[in-house]
């Protein structure tokens, strides 16, 4: 399965510029899942392959790119990436294409999309992601029905999902790891959690790593391993800007600079040396600017 995400003004000005992240089979050429999001993070990475998987399963491997969001290029860093380690998780393996061309189905898609997406959602009158995203299954399955080809062996290879939807939540979701202090307290987000005991002294908890897990309501989950540990807010919550990463960093920058850096395109004047000609006609060789002036012979030794 190819995945890849595309920003582009897919409601040409009816809403905000977002991004479109697809799943496409390499087989057939067929879109599993596609979603709107307002920028392309970690987080949106992670919510598609958590409806995919609900619906259809797992695939045997996801092929990328190699941005920072997929793999690690630090040799020194051998902690995964949130993507590396729900998908490990869930033993899909991962596939990182050097060129665009590794994954041409992907990119090919997103140029078709572009063209009759965008038409279609203009037809339709959508200027929001929940209206599209009810919309949405209906057009792909037009699409499919015209675009994929029928598999060579009709066998699914997805493998079937075993765990619950909890499970599948909370592995879907970015783990920001922490250590739990003397007093089973863990600092995250400018706010202080204490682990409840219920009565019982857990002192084997002391300097434990654990997992926050934010969902996508907001609530903050603790795990150790796979226990899911009883907690309870010491200080009130605070406003923390959110991590930006290079996906992440093209909504803060149109929003401080607005639109107008992308809508005006700037043209050269006519008086502009660009659209000046140095030679103007076949006959004329420009011999002012390019030729020396004759010496005088009789000067010379």
């Amino acid at each position: 399965m190819q995945i890849d995400g595309s920003a582009h003004d897919w409601f040409e000005g009816r809403a905000p510029r977002c991004g479109l992240i697809a799943f496409i089979d390499d087989a057939t050429s067929r879109v599993m899942a596609a979603r709107f999001v307002p920028v392309e993070g970690r987080r949106a990475y992670l919510s598609v392959p958590e409806a995919y998987v609900t619906a259809d399963g797992c695939p045997a491997a996801l092929s990328s790119d190699r941005h920072g969001l997929f793999t690690k290029h630090d040799p020194e860093d051998a902690a995964p990436t949130p993507f590396q380690r729900a998908t490990g998780h869930l033993g899909i393996a991962t596939i990182q294409a050097l060129t665009p061309q590794a994954k041409g189905r992907v990119e090919w898609l997103f140029q078709t999309l572009q063209d009759r997406l965008v038409k279609a959602m203009r037809l339709a009158g959508l200027a929001d992601i929940d209206a599209v995203h009810a919309w949405l299954p209906g057009s792909l399955a037009e699409h499919n029905a015209r675009f994929a080809p029928a598999p060579f062996d009709p066998e699914d290879a997805h493998r079937p999902y075993e765990g619950t939807a909890t499970e599948l939540a909370r592995i879907c979701v970015i783990h920001h790891p922490r250590t739990l202090s003397k007093d089973l307290v863990v600092s995250f987000r400018r706010q202080r959690d204490i682990v409840q005991t219920h009565g019982a002294p857990r002192y084997a908890l002391r300097g434990r790593k654990v997992d926050a897990l934010v969902h996508a309501d907001g609530r903050v989950e603790l795990i150790a391993g796979r226990e899911v540990l009883p907690s309870k807010v010491l200080d009130p919550a605070r406003d923390v800007p959110s991590p930006v990463d290079g996906k992440t960093l093209n909504a803060p920058v149109d929003e401080i600079l607005g639109k107008s850096h992308r809508k005006k395109a700037w043209h050269p004047g006519p008086d502009h040396p660009w659209r000046r000609s140095f030679i103007t006609t076949p006959s004329s060789t420009n011999r002012t600017s390019l030729s020396c002036p004759k010496a005088d012979i009789s000067t010379l030794p």
